[in-house]
Parts: C-alpha cells; sequence; structure tokens
C-alpha cells in the first residue's frame, strides 16, 4: 500500500525523482502527517484560549515524547496563555539546530464547530482547510514529523535539534520573547515552521510589526440635557483619522492598517474616551518610526477643544532584513530541492516572525519552511496538499545538511 501511495504522489507530482530515501520516507509518513493535522485543527487554540491550547499542546507533547525527545513545559511569560513546549533531541555532531513555531491561532472559541478539518478536491493535489490548517499547525506537524523521519534513520549527525512550539505568536510572543531569546543565545541556526508562500518560496524578508493606537480623551456629559458640557472623543478621533488615507494600505514596502476602533459606553453619554489602533509594517525600522513622527504630529492640533490625544505605540517583531546568511540559507535549500526536481523560490511578505529576532541577534534564519499555503486570518486558509510532503522532505533534508556540514 505504501508503495502505491508513493507512486500515486509522484505522479501528481511528476518533477520529483524517484529512489530518495529521504523522499521515499516523506512521502511514507504523509498519511499520519495529514492525520495529526486534522487532529490539531480540529482542537480551537485562539491565543489566549489556555484550555484548547493546552489540548493541543498535549498532543504535540505526547508525540515528541514518544520519538525520544526531552520535552518541557515552559510557562508563558505573560498571564492568560497556556505553556510553551521546548523539546530537544540530542546528536553526536556539532551544529546547535533551533526550530520556532507556533500552536496558536487568530480564532476564537467555536470557529472548529463552524468549520473544522476538511479537505477539498483531490487528497494529493487538493487543498487541506481549517482554522490554523497553516498558519501554523500544519508547519508544526511538519517539524515533529521531521523529527521521526530523523528517529527513524538513526541520523544523530548534530548537536541538538530544540523545537520550540510557542503559544502567543499571533499576539507577538508577549508569552515566549525571553524564552526565544535564551534559546537563541545556545543555538546556530534557526528555521522557522511559518507556512510557505505560493507556488513554493521559501521566506527571506519580513516586514515588522508594531501596534499604534490614537488615543483620545475628552469629557462625559449628558447627550440630550447638556451636550454642550462634554468634549467629544469620538469626533475628536474622527478628526485624527482623516491622516490614514496618507498611508499606504498595501504592497512590498510600509503598509498602515486599521485595525481596531472603540469609543463611548452608552448612547445616551457623550464619549470621553475613543481609540483606533493600526498594524504597522515595515521594513525597516526607520520606516516605522517614520510612521509614529506622523501620527505623533497629527495629534498636536485638535479640532474638539478640550481633549488631549497620545499615540502609543507596542512593538512586536522587528523586520527581516534582506541579509547574507539568510539568502546562503535559502540557496543551500533550493539546492537540496532541485536534487529532487523541485524549483524553491524566495520572496517576503508582511507577516512577522520569530525569525527576525534570530537575525537580529546573528543566528542566520530560514523562514516559511512549512507546507505551502494562503488565505490566512480567515475562514478561506488552505494548505496546498500537493506542497505537504516535498516541504516535509525539504525540511527534514536541511537538518541533515545542516547537522552534517555545519551553517559555514
Amino acid at each position: 500500500m505504501l508503495r502505491l501511495a508513493a507512486a500515486a504522489l509522484l505522479a501528481a507530482t511528476p518533477a520529483f525523482a524517484a529512489s530518495n530515501p529521504v523522499l521515499d520516507a516523506a512521502t511514507a509518513a504523509r498519511a499520519d502527517q495529514l492525520k495529526l493535522l486534522e487532529q490539531v485543527v480540529n482542537i480551537d487554540s485562539g491565543t489566549g484560549d489556555v484550555e484548547g491550547g493546552r489540548r493541543v499542546g498535549a498532543v504535540f507533547a505526547a508525540r515528541l515524547k514518544a520519538l525520544g525527545a526531552r520535552v518541557e513545559m515552559v510557562a508563558a511569560e505573560a498571564p492568560g496563555l497556556p505553556e510553551n513546549i521546548v523539546a530537544t533531541v540530542t546528536g553526536t555532531g556539532k551544529t546547535r539546530i533551533l526550530m520556532i513555531g507556533h500552536l496558536d491561532t487568530v480564532f476564537g472559541p467555536g470557529t472548529v464547530a463552524q468549520r473544522p478539518f476538511r479537505i477539498d478536491g483531490d487528497s494529493l493535489t487538493g487543498r487541506a482547510r481549517g482554522p490554523g490548517v497553516g498558519d501554523e499547525k500544519g508547519g508544526v506537524v511538519e517539524g515533529i514529523k521531521a523529527l521521526e523521519l530523523l528517529r527513524d534513520a538513526k541520523f544523530t549527525d548534530f548537536a541538538s535539534i530544540t523545537l520550540l512550539i510557542e503559544t502567543s505568536e499571533e499576539r507577538g510572543s508577549p508569552g515566549t520573547r525571553k524564552l526565544i531569546e535564551r534559546l537563541l543565545d545556545t543555538a546556530d541556526v534557526e528555521l522557522n515552521l511559518e507556512p510557505g508562500d505560493a507556488p513554493d518560496k521559501v521566506t527571506v524578508w519580513r516586514k515588522s510589526s508594531t501596534v499604534m493606537t490614537i488615543d483620545v480623551t475628552g469629557k462625559a456629559a449628558h447627550a440630550g440635557v447638556a451636550p454642550q458640557d462634554g468634549r467629544n472623543a469620538a469626533v475628536e478621533l474622527l478628526h485624527q483619522l482623516q491622516a490614514y488615507d496618507k498611508f499606504p494600505h498595501t504592497g512590498d514596502q510600509t503598509t498602515v492598517n486599521l485595525t481596531l476602533m472603540a469609543a463611548g459606553s452608552r448612547n445616551n453619554i457623550i464619549p470621553d474616551h475613543a481609540s483606533a489602533s493600526f498594524s504597522v509594517r515595515a521594513r525597516t525600522v526607520a520606516a516605522a518610526d517614520g510612521v509614529l513622527a506622523q501620527l505623533e504630529a497629527t495629534a498636536k492640533t485638535v479640532a474638539v477643544p478640550g481633549t488631549t490625544v497620545k499615540i502609543l505605540h507596542e512593538p512586536a517583531f522587528p523586520p527581516l532584513a534582506n541579509n547574507p546568511a539568510t539568502d546562503a540559507l535559502a540557496a543551500r535549500a533550493a539546492k537540496i530541492y532541485a536534487g529532487v526536481g523541485r524549483t524553491l523560490g524566495t520572496g517576503g511578505n508582511g507577516g512577522a516572525s520569530e525569525s527576525a529576532m534570530a537575525a537580529a541577534r546573528g543566528v542566520p534564519a530560514l523562514d516559511g519552511l512549512g507546507p505551502v499555503g494562503g488565505n490566512f486570518h480567515n475562514d478561506e486558509e488552505y494548505i496546498d496538499l500537493s506542497s505537504v510532503t516535498p516541504r516535509l522532505y525539504l525540511l527534514t533534508a536541511i537538518i541533515r545538511d545542516l547537522g552534517t556540514n555545519g551553517v559555514r
């Protein structure tokens, strides 16, 4: 049956080369890989869902213990978050490899009941859907399966492989920042399990992620009896938002997008507080600082006398700039992929990740190694099933290459 399945997959992806032991093992692992993916996608684990996150974490921890990893459940560094998982496999070589993935999603409790895991189209070449299937449960499952393939092949030519499965990445990793920095201090290279971009790319640059908020304070008053005594914070917020259209909202450079708004508490009260938050993504720190400066300049002038405006900002991840170390890793990955007849592209996007932290600390990092997918953060999220086996092969093979040959 395994030979028939492998033959069918190779036929569905004719660029594959045959007679590659790592590829054969990845092909044979496909059914279990998809079964595990279905299991964890069908558990809600939005950021802050402690119970759901722990349920997913328990599934992952059990698999990691079964393959012989030392598993630590590390308390989150912020309240209201489940524990992070740190799994380590020790080898006989010299390279210290860190893989990072996250089990939290952007979807709240009850999402699975509305749209559980499903496969659209052919099981080899169709699309798998469900909350977090690509961002990033598919990548975490891939990372665990890669460790299982290495165990089965008795490959130990590495000093250590550490898999961090964190639980708050979708909020900028507030529960994991110090842990990530500690793990990076003892890593020679970081491989990130975020999804790859279509048609088949790894990620060599990412924008920074910063939340900037216009925060307006006014004065409450009865909206019918004495509205003149109030200072309407909501109206002032509308004035401040006139600057919004001056910013670009799409593209490969800086983008500023309005994501949250709030004002007032009751229909008969002049609002004494209003706020609007923006997701600011930038290729450089200077570009993000430029957005902050423009918002602060606008805040100096108010249209509603008696209101005050503050600009708050909360950085999440720095940018992952184009750099020689990442480019070298991407070139190695492309060479490995070419060995089985696949073409690996490179690209970047506005989705921030932990790889930026790695690069900032001088640790070579390669991102976007998970299955190829798209439509993340909405109900059309998917992974391309034709990428599942090739991407498992690629991750396993690059770990073997890094272990044997070092980072260079």
